[in-house]
């Protein structure tokens, strides 16, 4: 007999929502756009409407619990704490807002977590006791998964590797810092190099360079890229190199059998995948030469942010 969870995806525009079978099957889904919501209890009870909804469309009478994955999620207080992208300010107290409307168990964590735990639970890490994933997006997300268990560490933040710095003082980052992973290897720091290889190359006269620098994305470069555009691959040699040290440096801490890339730039494919591997291998300390894997997520692409959501409520 199947059993049944629910996944939340909390992003700063939409929230997504999905009915989750224990297969990993994302059976059905739903969605209401986040921004526009300032009072927190009217966003929680439309949610929970719509879980309803869910459930009745499609022959559910239970569900086992409801996992979250939503900017600053702490798992040990159930509470988003000062995300900077939602409307909600402060501490807000989600999962006992939620328990409220639906008494089943409500988990919930930062979206980098989930997704390690989406992958152990329904992805490619299923049998392993050790693993790192990466996110690459607007920023550099990452969840460690230690003895089975993923590491939360004192305050439930534990595992921001995207703010390990990478370059002691190099760029910017949103975070107060400046040198951070996220500023080089998120798909804002893929468009940040391609901008500042197209400037630096006067003579370039590829694809990127008839693109309004304004209108430029990290999906542009990779498709150029991928089509051979000289600068464009140079751009993700870049990326690769810096990628494969800071998986390099992660290894060192926590002896992984595999490390998992997900993201919108892992979808260029091997322009990035191969620059990484070469790299990681190099940097790569001699006594984890060939125990570790460097693999991309197998969580579809459509599905992995409620999948990792919705494994949430199987987390240890």
């Amino acid at each position: 007999m199947n059993t049944y969870s629910i996944g939340i995806d909390i992003g700063g525009t939409n929230t997504d929502i999905g009915l989750v079978r224990d297969d990993g099957h994302c059976v059905a889904k739903k969605n209401l756009p986040t921004g526009m919501y300032f009072d927190v209890e009217l966003y929680v009870s439309d949610i929970c409407h719509r879980i309803k909804k869910l459930m009745f469309e499609n022959g559910v009478d239970a569900i086992d619990g409801i996992g979250i994955a939503a900017p600053a999620g702490n798992y040990y207080t159930g509470c988003i704490e000062g995300a900077t992208n939602l409307n909600f300010k402060g501490v807000i107290h989600l999962a006992d807002l939620f328990r409220e409307h639906l008494n089943v168990p409500v988990v919930i964590s930062n979206d980098a977590n989930a997704a390690a735990y989406g992958e152990l639970v329904y992805g490619g890490a299923k049998g392993m006791k050790n693993f790192i994933t990466f996110t690459l997006g607007t920023g550099v997300g990452s969840g460690i998964v230690v003895d089975g268990r993923l590491v939360h560490g004192k305050t439930g933040g534990a595992g921001e590797l995207g703010h390990a710095i990478l370059i002691p003082e190099g760029r910017p980052c949103g975070c107060g810092r400046k040198g951070c992973l996220e500023t080089y290897t998120s798909a804002t720091g893929i468009r940040r190099t391609a901008l500042e290889l197209i400037e630096a190359t006067p003579d370039y006269d590829g694809p990127l360079s008839k693109v309004n620098p304004n209108d430029l994305t990290s999906k542009m470069v990779g498709d150029a890229a991928k089509a051979g555009d000289a600068l464009a691959v140079k751009v993700f040699e870049m990326t690769g190199y810096w990628l494969g040290i800071a998986l390099a440096n992660a290894v060192a801490f926590s002896g992984p059998e595999a490390i998992f890339l997900m993201g919108g730039p892992v979808k260029a494919g091997e322009v990035l995948m191969q620059p990484v591997r070469e790299s990681f291998e190099k940097h790569l300390c001699f006594v984890y030469d060939g125990s570790v894997e460097v693999r991309v997520s197998e969580l579809p692409d459509n599905d992995a942010a409620i999948l990792g959501a919705a494994a949430l409520t199987k987390a240890k």
